[in-house]
This record gives C-alpha cells, sequence and structure tokens, in this order.
C-alpha cells in the first residue's frame, strides 16, 4: 500500500492515512471483504508508530467502513456508495472514542516494540542513567527524615514555584556553573519534559515556527508536533549544531524559538564549541528570537572541559534554560526544573499552575537535603566514573563486532553513543532481527522529523547496561 504522507503537515498523520483508506474504500478501490495490511506491517512500510495506525484504524471502524476479526486483522465492509455508517466499535467501546486524536502526538515509546518494557531483554533503547545506581536505602532514610521534621506540611500542595530551600540550593549549584540567579527566577517542574511543554505552549502559538537540530530530542518533537508548530531542523556535527545553517534559515523565516541541547546532545552526544555558542548568542540577539537551553546531562561529562552553558553567555534574558535530577538519578524522580528573566517567570508560574498546582512537596524536601549535604555530588562523582568505563566497554565492543563501514560517536558525556550503519544496512531492517536475539535499539529515525532520514543510524545507551551485558547485546 502507498501512502503519501506529509510529515509536517497540521492534520496529524493518522487522519491521513484513514483519509487515504476511506477514499480507497469508498471508490472500491479496496472492495468489501479485503483485508487490510496488519498494523505493525503498515506501521514498518509508512515509518510511524503503531498506535497511529491504530488510530487510523479505529477512526475506520468509528465510520463503519471496516471491521476488527479477532486473530484474523482488518476488513473492508460493505457500504452504501459514497458515505459509510456509524456504528459501535467493535468490543462495545462507544463509537465517539474512534473520533479521537492525538492531536499529531507520536511519543517516541510508540515506534519501539513493547519487547523494551520486558525484563530479560538487553534494552540498549533507554534514555535515561541506570536506576540500580540509585541510593535507594539513603534516599528512604532522607524521606522518613522529612516527614518526623516537617509534619503535614511535607505533604501539603507546597508553593507553585516549588519548594523555596530547593530553588536557593539549586541556585548555588548554578551560580558554580557560572548561571546567576536565585531562588525568584527558579520554576521547579514534574521532570524536564513538563519544562518544555509550559516553554513551548508560553512562546508560541500553532502555526508558528521553531528551530531544533536534527536529529533531536525525541520528545521535544512529541511537544512541538502536538502543539502544532512548524518544524525546521539544522544540521549537528562533531561540534554541534551548524551556526551557518542556522543563520540562513533565521534570514529567511520568521523564527520563535530556537531549542538546542548544548551539553552531549541527545541522540548523537555532540558538544557545541564554545565559539559556536557565543554565535548562536549574537545570532539569537540579531534576529530577536528567544533559545530554549536543555541541559538535561550537563554534570554527567567523561572528560574534556567543560563549556559555558548558553545561559551563562546571556546578556538580556534571552536564554531560558531547563535541566531536570531525572537522568542522573532515576527516571522516576520527575523534578525538573526551569530558570528564566523577568516576564517570562511569572507567565511560566502561572501556567504551571494550570497544569498541575505543584511538584511533589515532599519529594522536594528530601531532594534539597540530599543536594546541600553533599550527597548529589558524591553519588554523580560515583556514577560517573562507572559510566566512562560503560562507555569505554561499548566503544571497544562495537570496535569488535560492527561491520565494515560502519561508524560511531565518542562521546565525551552523557548517556549515548550515535551509531552510523554501512550505507546498505537500515536500522528498520536491523530492530525485528536484533529484536529476535532478544535485544532493542532506539532506531535513528526516531529523532528526526522525517523517519526516513534517521534510517542509517541508531542511538544506543551504555549507561543504563553493565560491561558483561553491553558485550553480548553488540556482538549478538
Amino acid at each position: 500500500m502507498r501512502l503519501a504522507l506529509d510529515f509536517e503537515s497540521r492534520e496529524p498523520v493518522y487522519a491521513q492515512i484513514s483519509r487515504h483508506l476511506r477514499s480507497s474504500i469508498l471508490s472500491d478501490n479496496l472492495r468489501p471483504g479485503t483485508r487490510l495490511q496488519a498494523v505493525r506491517t503498515l506501521a514498518a512500510n509508512l515509518g510511524v508508530s503503531r498506535g497511529t495506525v491504530e488510530s487510523a484504524y479505529a477512526e475506520l471502524m468509528a465510520e463503519g467502513l471496516i471491521t476488527a476479526r479477532q486473530g484474523s486483522g482488518f476488513y473492508v465492509l460493505p457500504h452504501a456508495p459514497g458515505e459509510g455508517r456509524n456504528p459501535p466499535l467493535s468490543g462495545g467501546w462507544p463509537a465517539w472514542q474512534g473520533r479521537l486524536s492525538y492531536g499529531g502526538f507520536e511519543a517516541m515509546s510508540a515506534y519501539l516494540p513493547e519487547v523494551s518494557r520486558k525484563t530479560g531483554w538487553i534494552a540498549l533503547d533507554g534514555g535515561a542513567c541506570d536506576p540500580r545506581l540509585f541510593p535507594m536505602d539513603e534516599f528512604r532514610k532522607l524521606l522518613s527524615q522529612v516527614m518526623r521534621r516537617d509534619g503535614v506540611a511535607a505533604v501539603e500542595y507546597g508553593e507553585i514555584a516549588g519548594y523555596r530551600p530547593l530553588r536557593a540550593t539549586l541556585a548555588q549549584v548554578l551560580a558554580s556553573q557560572g548561571i546567576q540567579t536565585d531562588a525568584d527566577s527558579i520554576l521547579i517542574t514534574a521532570g524536564s519534559q513538563q519544562a518544555l511543554s509550559l516553554v513551548t505552549g508560553l512562546i508560541l502559538s500553532p502555526g508558528e515556527t521553531v528551530v531544533v537540530e536534527g536529529p533531536t530530542y525525541a520528545g521535544a518533537l512529541d511537544v512541538f508536533r502536538a502543539r502544532g508548530l512548524r518544524i525546521l531542523t539544522v544540521g549537528v556535527g562533531e561540534e554541534g549544531m551548524d551556526m551557518q545553517e542556522l543563520e540562513a534559515i533565521l534570514s529567511r523565516h520568521r523564527v520563535g524559538l530556537i531549542y538546542t541541547i548544548p551539553n552531549f546532545h541527545n541522540p548523537t552526544g555532540a558538544c557545541l564549541d564554545g565559539q559556536r555558542r557565543r554565535q548562536l548568542i549574537s545570532l539569537a540577539g540579531r534576529f530577536d528570537v528567544p533559545i530554549l537551553e536543555d541541559d538535561y546531562v550537563g554534570d554527567i561529562r567523561y572528560e574534556g572541559r567543560a563549556q559555558p552553558t548558553l545561559k551563562s553567555l546571556d546578556p538580556d534574558g534571552r536564554v531560558i534554560y531547563m535541566s531536570t535530577f531525572s537522568k542522573m538519578l532515576i527516571p522516576g524522580l520527575r523534578v525538573g526544573f526551569v530558570v528564566a528573566d523577568g516576564p517570562v517567570y511569572a507567565h511560566l508560574l502561572r501556567s504551571k499552575c494550570c497544569h498541575d498546582l505543584a511538584t511533589c512537596n515532599l519529594i522536594q524536601r528530601a531532594l534539597r537535603d540530599y543536594v546541600s549535604v553533599g550527597r548529589y555530588h558524591a553519588h554523580l562523582q560515583r556514577s560517573c566514573t562507572l559510566y566512562r568505563r560503560r562507555r569505554d566497554a561499548m566503544l571497544a565492543a562495537l570496535e569488535r563486532h560492527m561491520p565494515s563501514g560502519a561508524s560511531w560517536t565518542r562521546p565525551k558525556g552523557g548517556l549515548f553513543i550515535w551509531l552510523r550503519l554501512p550505507e546498505h544496512m537500515m536500522a528498520s531492517d536491523l530492530l525485528p532481527k536484533a529484536c529476535a536475539q532478544g535485544v532493542i535499539f532506539a532506531p535513528g529515525g526516531n529523532f528526526y522529523l522525517d523517519p526516513a532520514e534517521g534510517e542509517g543510524s541508531m542511538r544506543l545507551n551504555f549507561a543504563s547496561n553493565t560491561e558483561a551485558v553491553i558485550e553480548e547485546g553488540c556482538g549478538g
């Protein structure tokens, strides 16, 4: 089945698929009784998630154009010429549920087989650190201490902006990175994903333009698509975002936001060099564009000198800085933060109130104690030592096992290695074969606006796996 999909269109991808199929059914190109392609097969052929195809099929079932037969698949139903019926969905669900839309949202997790969430698999696809390193007993004691010390106050909503002592402690930590701020410019969020959504919703309206690196963090693409934004990409090399390409885009288009991951870029691991950081600040000033700096793992460095954050180079409050504790401690902690100045902060605070009132008060209080007494810094040092060994183990395993023509990055920090396949190989072909061997990786298409651009690449997480597992996964 050949369908022409426009991944930059404001029409959701699932709606484009259902529109094409509806036209084929109503024109009798797909005749009653015809079996449609299996969800997994059509998703693979189109380069979309299974959830996207399932939504398209659900819409057609709601219209009475197709039906699902258990264990057999989806089939075209008889219909009156030019129109469909509208019975309840298969399984007894009401028809309105088939009309729900994702608004263009296609989460990265939907691209990956369900095996990635099962135990016993070698999971090289993850986006986080190793939760087994988290000092569980130590943090449990901290939680108990906080509840004894603070009583009921620890389990109340707390401040919308976040627990003030935690914000004050973060201001001290950020000062050591050259970011001069205070508690009244820091907003605690439920992880960096919420921070990304809050900032995007404040600055951009549907149809406006955001510039991102290509490839980039899949979760950012999810947010930008869901908000109906026009997304333009700038290439990423070993030294980070291409400034000439960025300048050309800023010259030709009205851009509302530049989203960038300058430190240990996800997924490539590249670091924006010092000269390019200053160029980026200069270009943003010249074209009057704000920058959202995503410093998700800036602390996880194995070698080389730390570059200044964009926020520390910012002369006029143009850079909004965000980071998270989730990557360094445990993903489920869901505590991130935003640093913003002036009216931006005030608007973000109001927006945060509309989303969830406040981030977990108890966790914030325990986290403040954990950071302020130096435990976080000690955990960071121990983890970086171990992650560096795992990075080196994966680099050595790739050297031993990868075919001629493959290449990969040597990141100076972060969690990932970006692997480029030989010209004749495609990640979408390799993924099912890897799954058959009990191994899962993140295909490169997850990180591109057009998934086809990433067919020759994959992202591998070394941080969350032991050296023995890394060897088995790379050599399998």
